[in-house]
């Protein structure tokens, strides 16, 4: 069956579908891996988004089972590929890409010139769209909904044993950012973004906190939050939405990308030194204005946009990227020693 990506500049592009067939609206989006569209399907900031995978052959190693996604589910509106491989090889493959999105009733369209599509938003920035069949729908901006509400837990929740306690604050956060605690013998809870853990008195060392979808001026009780961590001295780290979500706790700024950077390659250096990372990152926004008694600790090589802030006192500190990565790579794993030797 044939379907229609509307773009809000007027742009129709026809594609094949291989996904659920039902309307769907989102903002259109697109990352830069060639590898890892389980994990990126699967992860919560991509809520309320319609994604172009660059790299043209998708679905070729199929989908594995789901202790190896994100989340607990695809979190895309939608997902436009090139060229769609329905024949996938791989021992962890359990079912194709297109049997896992009709399952979760999540459209899909395979469009040949994928790199025109990817070059309109590059240069005009991201935009509204929407996938139609045979019926039309209006366009929604997701940012007018609270996206972090929709993804993050909605109960406390504890893991692991260890002589040290984290809090992460879920603003979507991706299931291997909790492993690569777990895995360094951290005894791990998890709160709703909204939770006030100083009213709960619950016991913790330090905090987590996560990534997330949208606009990080959208979730002023975790901002609050963290205000209050930083206030008792709380050693801090963020990650993605977690960078912003600090600097805005601090009394710094945030603003959007035109186009944002999603991928496995972004390339990141370390302030004072000559090391360059490259980074899995997912992510529209961006701090703009370091708050005072911070300092940049991470830059993109590509755009000099920050990519880390850390204090010059205090253990607080954050990444733009995701030290965790799935998919990606695994050079900034120690992001999470670093942060968990200040406890």
């Amino acid at each position: 069956m044939k379907g229609l990506l509307i773009l809000e500049d007027g742009t129709k592009i026809e594609g094949r579908s291989f996904g659920y067939e039902s309307a769907a609206t989102g903002e259109v989006v697109f990352t830069t891996g060639m590898v890892g569209y389980p994990e990126s399907l699967t992860d919560p900031s991509y809520q309320g988004q319609i994604l172009i995978m660059t790299y043209p052959i998708v679905g070729s190693y199929g989908v594995p089972e789901n202790t190896y996604w994100e989340s607990d589910g695809i979190k895309t509106t939608g997902l436009i590929v090139s060229n769609y491989v329905d024949t996938p090889s791989h021992f962890q493959s359990r079912m194709t890409l297109s049997s896992w999105l009709k399952k979760e009733k999540i459209p899909a369209l395979e469009i040949k010139d994928t790199r025109a599509l990817t070059k309109k938003i590059r240069d005009q920035g991201v935009m509204l769209g929407k996938i139609i069949f045979d019926k039309d729908i209006p366009f929604s901006d997701p940012h007018r909904k609270n996206l972090v509400q929709e993804v993050s837990i909605k109960s406390v929740a504890e893991e692991g044993k260890g002589k040290k306690t984290v809090l992460v604050i879920d603003c979507g956060v991706k299931k291997n950012i909790i492993t690569q605690l777990l895995k360094r013998n951290i005894k791990v809870i998890t709160v709703p973004w909204d939770y006030n853990p100083f009213q709960e008195k619950i016991p913790f060392d330090g905090i987590v906190i996560s990534n997330g979808p949208g606009d990080p001026k959208a979730v002023p009780a975790t901002i609050n939050t963290v205000k209050k961590a930083l206030k008792n001295k709380i050693p801090t780290l963020g990650i993605c939405m977690g960078n912003q979500i600090l600097a805005l706790a601090a009394g710094g700024n945030t603003y959007k990308l035109k186009f944002g950077h999603r991928g496995q390659n972004q390339p990141c250096v370390l302030m004072d030194t000559s090391r360059c990372y490259l980074t899995t990152q997912n992510h529209g926004f961006v701090v703009g204005e370091i708050p005072v008694g911070f300092r940049q600790w991470f830059t993109n090589a590509n755009d000099a946009t920050n990519e880390g802030i850390i204090h010059e006192k205090f253990p607080f500190m954050s990444v733009q990227f995701h030290p965790e990565a799935t998919p990606g790579p695994t050079d900034t794993e120690w992001i999470f020693d670093h942060f968990l030797e200040k406890i």
